[in-house]
């Protein structure tokens, strides 16, 4: 049988990214041209910035992709890109080319949701995933639970009423000043640590269902920051020891609960938060008390690639699902 090789195109956000994967498993090649250096100083992404850095970086990154699995361009089978959800100007460059490229090639167009790219990263590395699962998606716009009954197949059980961990960990080390992205500033400061010292809230712990909300953890944090500084007792590392904890917790406790409710064998992570070690540590510990595996991706498939991209688009390619070259890109979610 003859072997599948896509050509992933990712572009939702601040990432120019390119890989070519073989039969949904297999990466040949991982490009990831990353902007964070130039959106650190604006403390998170500027929209119009990225559009701009994707339309000159993208040739290249593609034909890095291609130099790196020592194929020729006709030597892939499909084009694969996210067309949804993430910034609309950002996604739009990576469409644009993936129809071009596709077009040109005479090969066919395949369109994947950014969240099921960053679900399916699990998919890549490990084999042998038991269902049925729950899946935690965390990321800087997303903060999901949802119930698989096998892979591709979703049932969306909770989400966040509001800002998302991702996010909350923006804003957050923006406000102490710890620079971005937030995520891996929050974790370091929190290192030098010790949670507990500072008291924030648990948010939705109490509820007896599987929604989110982070925003009333973000201003509880801002308020307790400006409070130690009147009294001269700030600690920004206590302070984000205490914020990390918190939000882990609630990450964690939510998705054990998922988990019991609904008999699974298996709990996965993705996402850009996914990379958290506070979050993997809890929710490992946690899920060995109950017999329960649990699966998260390397780091550098944690945040934003094209290899999660290519590697799902193997299944639309299976299925004869293909993608017209009049698709369009769309910021909002739709439905996974």
């Amino acid at each position: 049988m003859k072997d599948t090789l896509i050509l992933g195109i990712e572009t939702s956000c601040d990432e120019t990214a390119a890989a070519i994967v073989k039969n949904g498993r297999e990466i040949l090649s991982n490009i990831i041209n990353s902007q964070v250096n130039i959106h650190s100083q604006f403390g998170g992404v500027v929209p119009e910035v990225a559009s701009r850095k994707h339309i000159e970086n993208i040739g290249q990154v593609v034909y890095s992709a291609f130099l790196e699995a020592g194929l020729t361009y006709s030597d892939i089978d499909a084009v694969a890109v996210t067309n949804r959800p993430g910034l609309i100007g950002a996604l739009l460059v990576g469409l644009s080319f993936a129809k071009s490229f596709a077009y040109a090639l005479d090969r066919p167009l395949l369109a994947v949701n950014h969240l099921e790219g960053h679900i399916y990263a699990n998919f890549l590395e490990h084999s042998g995933i038991d269902f049925p699962a729950i899946c935690l998606v965390v990321s800087g716009g997303h903060t999901s639970l949802l119930y698989m009954s096998s892979i591709g197949e979703y049932e969306l059980i909770g989400q966040t009423r509001d800002d998302a961990a991702g996010e909350a960990f923006d804003k957050v080390a923006r406000f102490l000043g710890l620079g971005y992205p937030g995520g891996p500033a929050i974790q370091k400061a929190a290192e030098k640590g010790e949670p507990g010292r500072v008291v924030l809230p648990r948010v939705f712990l109490d509820r007896n269902d599987f929604e989110f909300s982070f925003s009333g953890l973000k201003t509880a944090s801002m308020n307790e920051w400006n409070k130690l500084k009147r009294k001269g007792l700030a600690d920004v590392n206590d302070l984000a020891a205490e914020f990390q904890a918190a939000l882990v917790e609630v990450l964690v406790e939510k998705t054990i609960q998922a988990a019991i409710k609904y008999k699974v064998r298996s709990i996965l992570i993705a996402g850009g938060v996914a990379a958290n070690q506070e979050l993997r540590n809890m929710m490992k510990n946690k899920s060995q008390e109950l017999g329960l595996s649990v699966y998260y991706p390397s780091l550098e498939l944690c945040t934003d690639n094209a290899a999660m991209i290519a590697g799902n688009a193997n299944i639309s390619y299976i299925m004869g699902n293909y993608a017209p070259l009049n698709i369009n890109a769309y910021p909002g979610l739709l439905s996974l």
